[in-house]
């Protein structure tokens, strides 16, 4: 069992969590927590490696997880888990997984792109919203906040490992882009956001909360989309935006594909 800080082990888990650089030379990152245990055993992931305190590895619950993910753990006491831990409250599990996004589909119809959107949390909760609406993917420009940042990991819930998510420069997401309309999320002067038609293969560009989207952004985009509100306010959260949009776009796909149904269903059908 692992009892030192020092060892080398607890020092490469702490550096994956600090260093941005590190994660992305060594293609790794960090999971905290049973709820991310679950999450790989549903994905059919194996990681890395896997750290438990010697109670949760009894549990009845760690026991039935290391069985399925056909990995043994090195356990380590608790305040060594603490100090690997990036949380207020350390868990009893923690893995180390491969940085391996997931293919975006050949023809995707809604992608998400955020431009310089740098706040860990807003990213966590973006990618969380955008696996819930169907998103095909997100791209991430330059400019915004490492995917694999430990707070982003926490707030996506589990979408990172079911969502493509892709870091790329423009002249990539713009090849992602060719064919989609592309509707720059802007405060005020765009088309509201209910009069698009997101049955089209369509692209949410979304800027910065402080400075917007930039010139490359704003090259890309083929139209304007704003959320009405009231004057006196001036913008809306990244994140908030992003769920609105998202959420639009999945209602309209899902009255079409419920027109679609109900079309094929035979007349004289209960």
């Amino acid at each position: 069992m692992i009892t030192s800080r020092a060892n080398t082990q607890v020092k490469y888990i702490r550096r994956l969590l600090a260093e941005k650089r590190f994660r992305h030379d060594e293609r790794a990152f960090v999971v905290e927590g049973t709820r991310w245990l679950r999450e790989l055993a549903l994905a059919q992931l194996t990681p890395r490696a896997l750290f438990a305190t010697p109670e949760w590895a009894a549990s009845d619950e760690g026991q039935g997880l290391t069985a399925a993910l056909a990995v043994e753990p090195a356990l380590v006491d608790e305040k060594v888990m603490a100090a690997m831990s990036d949380t207020e409250t350390a868990p009893g599990v923690l893995a180390v997984l491969a940085m391996e996004p997931r293919p975006l589909p050949a023809a995707p119809t809604l992608l998400l792109i955020l431009d310089a959107v740098s706040n860990p949390g807003n990213l966590g909760t973006i990618l969380r919203t955008a696996a819930a609406a169907g998103a095909d993917g997100v791209l991430l420009a330059p400019g915004s906040v490492d995917a694999y940042n430990p707070k982003v990991v926490r707030g996506s819930m589990g979408a990172i490992l079911r969502l493509p998510v892709w870091q790329e420069n423009w002249e990539v997401i713009g090849r992602l882009a060719a064919g989609l309309d592309v509707w720059l999320a802007a405060a005020r002067d765009g088309v509201a956001h209910t009069a698009v038609d997101w049955r089209r293969p369509s692209a949410i560009l979304i800027g910065s909360e402080a400075q917007g989207a930039g010139a490359q952004g704003e090259r890309l985009a083929t139209g304007r989309v704003t959320i009405p509100m009231r004057d006196e306010t001036e913008s809306l959260n990244a994140a908030m935006a992003a769920g609105i949009l998202l959420f639009e776009a999945a209602r309209q796909r899902g009255e079409e594909e419920a027109h679609a149904k109900s079309a094929k269903k035979p007349k004289n059908a209960k």
